[in-house]
């Protein structure tokens, strides 16, 4: 039998030499590429073709949600697991609106992540219990009230994303310009296209609206908040 290939997207190294450790006992599991930012696994996910990402969503120069997307728009039938710190609604509402087939917080990932991998990869979505439940709740009281609709977030393009993720890491213009191979000229542009398009207009309320949005963790820009 094939084995399950499988991308794991973590920043932090101690976390991917655990997870490499607990598939590593499954025999029909096998850890193919680890990538340390966003970039990485969309570059890894085009090279080595997984069948699962595991992705953590707050990542350095490229965040778990931008990677989704991008992923995705170029492999669509490459499956994506979430593993996040953070199981709040919105966190779980945006991954999965981008085409994420499962959501596992960190603290109950070791008991169900290699079934986890099995179910998405079988074409299934996965949660974990306590969001699985959560989100079963809301569908329950959703169709009590009606369904009423919910107002659509701003929608911002692939490199405005970004751009905005840059910004809340605290980079300037040409830092920003130099990542992104582009120049200060179209940056700029971006950034106040991003303003626009979410009605703020200084930095430190980018980074607070990106450190909400699962963007970055509160921990990456603090300076700038103070």
């Amino acid at each position: 039998m094939p084995h399950i290939t499988v991308l794991l997207a973590e920043d932090h190294l101690i976390v991917r030499e655990g997870l490499r450790a607990l598939l590593k006992i499954e025999t029909d599991l096998r850890v193919i590429g680890e990538a340390a930012n966003g970039r990485e696994a969309v570059a890894l996910a085009a090279k080595l073709n997984p069948d699962v990402i595991v992705m953590d969503i707050a990542m350095p120069l490229l965040n778990g949600l931008e990677a989704t997307r991008q992923i995705l728009h170029a492999a669509p039938k490459t499956k994506i697991l979430i593993l996040s710190a953070h199981g709040d609604d919105a966190y779980v509402d945006n991954v999965m609106a981008l085409g994420a087939a499962g959501y596992l917080v960190k603290q109950t990932a070791g008991e169900v992540l290699p079934t986890a991998i099995r179910e998405v990869h079988h074409g299934k979505h996965f949660y974990s219990p306590s969001i699985s439940k959560r989100r079963f709740q809301h569908q329950r009281q959703a169709r009590a009230m009606g369904n009423l609709p919910k107002k659509d977030a701003p929608k911002l393009t692939s490199r405005e994303m970004e751009v905005l993720q840059l910004i809340a890491e605290g980079k300037a213009n040409k830092e920003s310009a130099d990542v992104l191979h582009i120049s200060v000229k179209t940056i700029e542009k971006h950034r106040q296209k991003v303003m626009e398009k979410l009605n703020i207009h200084d930095t430190a309320s980018l980074t607070r609206y990106a450190i909400s949005t699962g963007i970055i963790e509160s921990c990456v820009q603090i300076t700038i908040l103070e």
